[in-house]
């Protein structure tokens, strides 16, 4: 790997966490929030997390766990 590459998972784990995020689920849900956790199964863990179908805000949440599997 070239100095100029990046790894992935340090761009993941540590440059974004802490930061607004929108999350995009299969079923065209989106979640937004502040990413507070990630893992290797990219499972994630939001922060005052509302979430958006067809553009609409149809929730607030304290908290949020999505798993991996959902993300597009």
């Amino acid at each position: 790997m070239s100095a100029n590459n990046l790894d992935p998972t340090t761009f993941l784990k540590n440059d974004i966490v802490g930061k607004p995020v929108i999350v995009k689920l299969n079923s065209g849900a989106e979640y937004r929030g502040v990413l507070t956790c990630l893992d290797g199964y990219m499972n994630v863990a939001l922060e005052q997390t509302k979430e958006y179908v067809d553009g609409v805000q149809t929730g607030t949440y304290g908290d949020a766990f999505i798993r991996g599997n959902n993300g597009r």
